[in-house]
């Protein structure tokens, strides 16, 4: 344990913080228990999944552990992860949400109760130990989640997917069980925003597929044809008779496809990577929409604003980047971590956001979507107006995020009018001018692979910006998205949804209409299968707008930074009531928010301690 001069401990483990709304507080069950492999439960399930490929679900046994506890070290372990829903219709009841996490081999399904009432942990709904794979994410289907049933997807470390009812405990379904599609293990996957059957998959071998839960896998490893290549991407149709998984196949920069996440109105995607590239992509057309690089080494996580106009990402840089969707670059970095961030997350209840008004423009309709003139296409509602904010002088807005990373500190930050409109004045307030070396990444004595030489004032290249990229009744230019002759544009929204319900999307409609499905791609292309991934020429970048030099931007100080676990951090979810937090060791908890922490103990919690 380290310790200063004096022999003081710096290690001490935080069961509070404060900030200006006051004091968060770590809640405890009456009997503090570590959640994790060898818990006792009142459900197992004890049918074992079909097929040699693909995971074999074993009965709990009480007392006997598994994962950590027999003999395998948790950096060996795939990180905890956690997963939330809420059940529709509530009715204001107090078990209208479900909780799901991993733990080793396991897998475990709670009714959750928020800080009112602790969670049961002897009671679980459902409990899963796998054999031969262990879960590494999961999610569930929140458009169709209710007090009858819920969808859950789960990923493996072997590159499986599984489709399961934890409330049904009807059989599941498993998809790549053979590993025909991906044999690498999945690191992300998601539900396509208000569809019922669509998700998507990332692994680590930096692909990305669509599935459909109604069609099947096949027996044989899936042909593609081409659809679509651009700056570092790739996109392949599933080549097939009869509709099979998967249904479409991306590939996207050099190394693993860490992980991914849609905006806010669930139009656009944005995914980072090994190679330290974020992507954002028109989901429908499929459109590169705006990149960034990271400062060093790769991203590790992501997560939009909930107003959809920022993406922050964390990784081995050590640092949190904020980039700003609507001027395609980078805002800010902030510096607290003293290793690599695994999670960054925003907290929508103490973020302070204008809403936006309907924006008045003089000029033409043709002016307006003229690319030359306007600058930059939007088809979102959201970034289809101008901030108004851009001329008023005292903007009021903060928006509030967390990370947690390796080095067990939990940090907050503040993204204020400062760094938010830096045509005014910059304040001192929680951000300050950055004074490490324009060479030297912070936490990184070695050279990193981004060219030093000065560059200042270099644009982004003009194939990723945003008027070249997203396809608009009056856009001609679209070469940088062109792949070989023969192949239309084409929107996976309209393909993938041929013979199922439409996702809701009120202006879907109008963007299909601008493509063609499948049937009218040209058959020159059914030889293609496999293809090298365009590669982004990385010289040369450090400076321009992909990736500004550190004294660049402004640097953000974070408002909390704590030391809350051992081992290092996995989870940060931002609830009305309490934070969640959770590490490698198997603690997951709950950090009560101001004036909380006193409901919670006249229920059953009590602060200070570990908790679920």
């Amino acid at each position: 344990m380290a310790a200063d001069g004096g022999g003081k401990e710096l290690n001490e483990i935080k069961s509070q913080f404060r900030t200006r709304e006051g004091f968060y507080r770590l809640l405890t069950l009456s009997e503090s228990r570590r959640v994790g492999p060898g818990l006792p439960t009142s459900t197992a399930p004890t049918s074992t999944t079909p097929g040699s490929g693909g995971p074999t679900v074993v009965p709990s046994v009480p007392g006997v552990p598994l994962g950590p506890a027999s003999g395998l070290s948790s950096g060996s372990l795939p990180p905890v992860r956690v997963s939330m829903v809420k059940l529709q219709p509530e009715d204001d009841r107090e078990e209208a949400e479900r909780v799901c996490f991993n733990i080793g081999r396991e897998l475990y399904f709670y009714t959750y109760k928020g800080i009112k009432k602790a969670v049961d942990l002897n009671k679980p709904i459902d409990k899963r130990i796998y054999k031969g794979t262990q879960p590494t994410c999961h999610d569930f289907n929140q458009f169709t989640a209710s007090l009858e049933s819920v969808s859950l997807l789960v990923g493996f470390s072997a590159g499986q997917v599984q489709f399961l009812d934890p409330i049904k405990k009807e059989t599941s379904k498993l998809f790549n069980e053979e590993r025909l599609i991906d044999k690498m293990k999945v690191t992300c996957l998601k539900w396509i925003p208000e569809s019922e059957n669509l998700f998507l998959v990332s692994h680590a071998s930096g692909n990305l597929y669509l599935y459909n839960t109604e069609h099947s896998c096949g027996t044989a490893s899936p042909q593609y044809t081409l659809l679509k290549q651009g700056e570092g991407f790739t996109v392949y149709a599933c080549k097939s008779k009869t509709a099979r998984n998967p249904v479409v196949k991306w590939t996207i920069g050099e190394g693993a496809l860490n992980e991914f996440a849609f905006s806010p109105d669930g139009r656009y995607l944005a995914c980072v990577g090994q190679d330290g590239c974020l992507r954002i992509f028109h989901f429908d057309s499929m459109e590169l929409q705006g990149m960034m690089k990271s400062y060093f080494g790769g991203l590790i996580c992501i997560c939009w604003s909930p107003d959809g106009r920022y993406i922050v990402t964390g990784g081995e840089d050590d640092l949190v980047t904020v980039w700003s969707f609507s001027e395609c670059r980078v805002i800010a970095r902030g510096h607290g971590h003293k290793s690599w961030v695994n999670v960054v997350a925003f907290d929508p209840f103490t973020s302070s956001i204008e809403e936006d008004e309907p924006m008045e423009f003089s000029g033409s309709e043709e002016d307006l979507h003229d690319p030359v003139h306007f600058g930059r296409v939007r088809t979102s509602s959201t970034l289809s107006r101008l901030s108004k904010h851009s001329s008023k002088s005292g903007p009021s807005v903060t928006y509030r995020f967390g990370s947690v990373g390796q080095d067990t500190q939990f940090c907050l930050w503040d993204l204020t009018e400062d760094v938010l409109y830096p045509h005014q004045p910059l304040s001192r307030a929680r951000t300050l001018t950055n004074t490490f070396s324009t060479g030297i990444p912070p936490s990184v004595s070695g050279g990193s692979n981004l060219a030093t030489e000065p560059s200042t004032g270099n644009a982004i290249p003009r194939s990723l910006s945003r008027s070249n990229s997203l396809p608009h009744p009056a856009v001609t230019n679209t070469s940088k998205s062109h792949v070989s002759d023969g192949v239309v544009p084409f929107s996976i929204g309209k393909f993938a949804t041929l013979t199922l319900q439409e996702r809701k999307d009120k202006n879907a409609d109008k963007e299909h209409k601008r493509y063609h499905s499948l049937g009218n791609i040209s058959k020159s292309n059914d030889k293609i299968n496999i293809m090298s991934k365009p590669k982004l020429d990385t010289t040369r970048i450090l400076g321009t707008t992909l990736c500004p030099r550190m004294d660049e931007v402004p640097l953000l100080e974070p408002l909390v930074c704590k030391k809350i676990a051992h081992e290092r951090l996995t989870v940060l979810m931002f609830l009305e009531d309490c934070i969640i937090t959770a590490c490698q060791e198997g603690l997951i908890c709950t950090w009560a928010r101001p004036g909380k922490a006193n409901v919670a103990s006249q229920n059953g919690n009590s602060p200070s301690g570990t908790v679920v």
